[in-house]
């Protein structure tokens, strides 16, 4: 595979960017927006990673979405006729519960707002949910059973002490239905309530894109990050070195790309227009 050389001095120009794709060895793609819209596929999307395994190149999918597991993801792509294995997929459950391995002591008390990945991640390396608000860390992600009680009992836990850790803070979440709030929106409540900002895990902050080169065994210049968000994945990628592929599928608009700082290096309609520029790249 060729030597993967990044020149940023025409960003955004078609050559440039084409040659770029043609020379890149790995990917981290964005799920929700580019792949799929909640449990419905975007046009494309299987013969995209489908195409990317013929070339041999590594990717994984990486969510802020902390609702479902591992397991519960790759049945979900299984069912829209999208493959991967569990190796291929990182989610920001695993992300913010890896952090907890790290800085908190074992068998740590959690106050838990979020579904069944981020809980299944934190109980599996051995944290105990409780609804004490005497807990020494609260972890907020995506609930969609989200009620004004939990709101109360996270809030009493954080002015009581505890630390604030969030899974992600996108604002909003490409459902079927169009866009909806999200996790970001839980925590602007809570921010709102305990004057307190919390400890953000996942997109854009590096811990999960370094995360996820690890696994790739890659370095940035042959990386390149694939998602909806100018404030996720673009901010995010560009942080880490990374090459940046906006798709207009999800949460962007074309109002909100033309204000975008930074920019990302390239942008297409979807994975499908991806998929048919890059099989007409020229050869590395």
């Amino acid at each position: 595979m060729a030597t993967c050389v990044r020149d940023n001095s025409h960003r955004g120009t078609d050559t440039t960017v084409l040659v770029q794709l043609a020379q890149l060895h790995s990917l981290i793609i964005d799920m929700d927006g580019v792949l799929c819209h909640g449990n419905e596929p975007i046009h494309g999307a299987r013969e995209f990673l489908e195409f990317l395994r013929q070339k041999g190149l590594a990717f994984i999918l990486v969510t802020n979405n902390s609702t479902l597991t591992t397991a519960q993801y790759v049945a979900k792509l299984a069912r829209m006729g999208i493959q991967a294995t569990a190796a291929e997929i990182l989610t920001s459950a695993e992300a913010t519960a890896t952090h907890l391995t790290r800085t908190a002591p074992p068998g740590a008390r959690v106050y838990l707002i979020g579904e069944d990945g981020i809980r299944t991640a934190l109980q599996e390396r051995g944290f105990v949910l409780s609804d004490d608000v005497d807990v020494p860390y609260v972890v907020v992600g995506f609930d969609r059973q989200l009620t004004y009680a939990k709101l109360v009992t996270a809030a009493r836990a954080i002015r009581n002490g505890a630390q604030f850790i969030a899974t992600n803070a996108d604002r909003t979440f490409p459902s079927e239905i169009g866009l909806v709030p999200g996790a970001g929106a839980t925590l602007a409540a809570l921010e709102v309530a305990t004057d307190t900002a919390p400890l953000v895990i996942g997109k854009p902050q590096p811990a999960i894109f370094e995360l996820a080169l690890q696994r790739l065994h890659g370095g940035p210049n042959c990386t390149a990050v694939i998602g909806d968000g100018l404030y996720t994945d673009v901010l995010g990628g560009h942080g880490v070195g990374l090459m940046t592929i906006l798709l207009m599928s999800g949460v962007t608009g074309p109002e909100q790309l033309f204000k975008a700082s930074p920019a990302p290096d390239r942008v297409y309609a979807d994975v499908a227009a991806l998929h048919n520029a890059w099989r007409a790249a020229p050869p590395a």
